[in-house]
């Protein structure tokens, strides 16, 4: 497979939140927010742990009360995912929240009070190691920079981005993120790239509000793949009106797709057209689901005919090129004297796949036990 990677990330500060690395060039992680009532403790619970299962670095919980802070605590106890508190305007919440774990406080300092309160707030993050993203979005600029700018604009979003580091600043507090989300592309990406030449700690990325499950993930893959393309963002979190668990997907499929994270199966495959030979649109759909939970990047190549079948298997983990009734398999860019029957696809792939995903796997770990 074509190798190079023209890409070079922006340079930034390291930040943890948990166990998870951000910024200076650590993996992009992937973050979902839960969309669960916070104070049913078991709901959320059980929604935070279908997006470990898929894969998630970070979760980002909404705590608007106190009483939602005395859920948080539950919820911390039953999972290990690290944990972001989504919290504005009450700076006693962020206080209880870091009494009971949390890893990461999204909180603008200069929404939640005097100088003192803001003090308090970071005081504690500093004495906790926990560090704080500041999340300036397009739909809630303040007041005076609506009056200023009639509008939401790039450098709206950067000024009012610039007054809470600023803060974060004068208290020398280093350990923060910083979002400058929007709904529309070009506002966001011109948002984000003004911001990533003023300040040197690492940048979350979004298309906030971005819509429904296609839609948004073709907003989100746009817009953060113009931005990631040019090195700039450390973590990423998709924005979908759907379940939480597709945010995570699509997330990974993004950094995937510019060669910058893998996780999982990377399936190529053709759109299909008279040439093929098997039902390759209900083969790749079933592998997908099939395959959710294999982590170990491997690319797999299933396409319908001879045409691009062999070309693409050449450069493929694993690869299928479709024949009349058995088609040819190939591992590792060889083909392989086994055939496999067309009416018998799905099962046999999802075979050979498990067992070379296992076969992959122990070998990574019999190498990073001898470096």
């Amino acid at each position: 497979m074509y190798s190079e990677n023209p890409i070079k990330r922006r340079p930034s500060k390291r930040i943890y939140v948990g166990n998870v690395p951000i910024g200076d060039g650590a993996p992009i992680s992937v973050q979902s927010m839960t969309n669960t009532s916070t104070t049913d403790v078991a709901a959320t619970v059980a929604q935070i742990k279908s997006l470990e299962k898929v894969g998630a670095d970070i979760v980002r919980v909404s705590v608007p009360t106190m009483d939602a802070a005395e859920a948080f605590k539950l919820i911390r106890q039953q999972v290990q995912v690290p944990l972001v508190a989504d919290i504005h305007f009450d700076y006693r919440i962020a206080l209880r929240v870091a009494e009971y774990g949390v890893d990461c406080l999204r909180i603008n300092p200069g929404n939640i009070g005097n100088e003192d309160r803001i003090r308090s707030v970071v005081d504690c993050a500093r004495d906790k190691n926990i560090p704080i993203r500041i999340g300036i979005n397009g739909g809630s600029l303040e007041k005076d920079l609506m009056d200023k700018y009639k509008e939401p604009t790039p450098e709206a979003l950067l000024e009012s981005a610039m007054r809470h580091v600023e803060i974060l600043d004068r208290l020398n507090f280093d350990q923060f993120k910083v979002s400058v989300k929007a709904s529309d592309v070009f506002l966001a990406v011109e948002s984000y790239r003004l911001l990533a030449k003023q300040i040197e700690q690492p940048l979350h990325l979004g298309i906030t509000e971005a819509g429904g499950l296609r839609s948004g993930s073709v907003k989100s893959s746009v817009g953060l793949g113009m931005l990631l393309a040019e090195g700039i963002g450390d973590t990423i979190r998709i924005s979908l009106a759907a379940d939480p668990v597709e945010e995570i997907k699509v997330g990974f499929d993004i950094l995937k797709s510019l060669r910058i994270r893998s996780r999982g199966i990377n399936l190529i495959a053709c759109p299909s057209c008279s040439r093929q030979e098997f039902d390759v649109i209900g083969t790749v759909n079933a592998l997908e689901e099939r395959l959710e939970d294999i982590i170990t990047p491997m690319d797999v190549s299933i396409i319908g005919c001879v045409v691009n079948g062999p070309g693409e298997a050449l450069v493929s983990d694993l690869g299928l090129a479709g024949s009349s009734h058995k088609s040819g398999y190939y591992e590792d860019g060889v083909r392989q004297k086994e055939r496999l029957d067309n009416n018998d696809l799905v099962d046999k792939l999802e075979t050979k796949i498990r067992a070379k995903a296992a076969m992959m796997t122990q070998r990574i770990s019999v190498e990073d036990a001898t470096d």
